[in-house]
């Protein structure tokens, strides 16, 4: 009998592992979040894009997830994944009011913002990792 993918953790440790990278990427480049953030504020096409994107990513996230209130791996990411959507959600619907939150914030707090996301994706890896192992 075949070996069963372990969706939770292939999805713990990609999206650890895109966040850790994403985080990286924004210590390095200090602004970065910020120029990517008024650009989607500035063109409609890419927040519809953007939200549609992270629709199917979290949706993805969180079929692939089943809420087991024992496997805290699973839970979480399930959350994640709902988080998602309801982002996306927000993107699409609500842009003007979102992105003048973010960019406010991280005009002010870019290093917190990335280093808080550099943890967050460091957990994800080794949770992923843990599990896959």
């Amino acid at each position: 009998m075949g070996e069963v993918l372990n969706t939770t953790g292939w999805s713990a440790l990609l999206m650890g592992l895109f966040t850790v990278s994403a985080a990286t990427g924004a210590l390095r480049k200090p602004g970065i979040w910020q120029k990517l953030v008024q650009e989607v504020e500035e063109s409609p096409a890419l927040q519809m894009v953007s939200g549609l994107l992270e629709l199917f990513a979290g949706a993805t996230i969180y079929l692939l997830n089943p809420w087991v209130p024992t496997d805290l791996v699973a839970c979480i990411m399930k959350t994640l994944g709902g988080l998602m959507m309801i982002e996306a959600l927000a993107v699409v619907g609500f842009s003007d009011i979102y992105f003048h939150f973010w960019l406010k914030n991280l005009s002010h707090m870019h290093k917190g913002w990335a280093s808080v996301t550099f943890v967050v994706g460091l957990g994800l890896t080794v949770l992923g990792m843990v599990r896959l192992a």
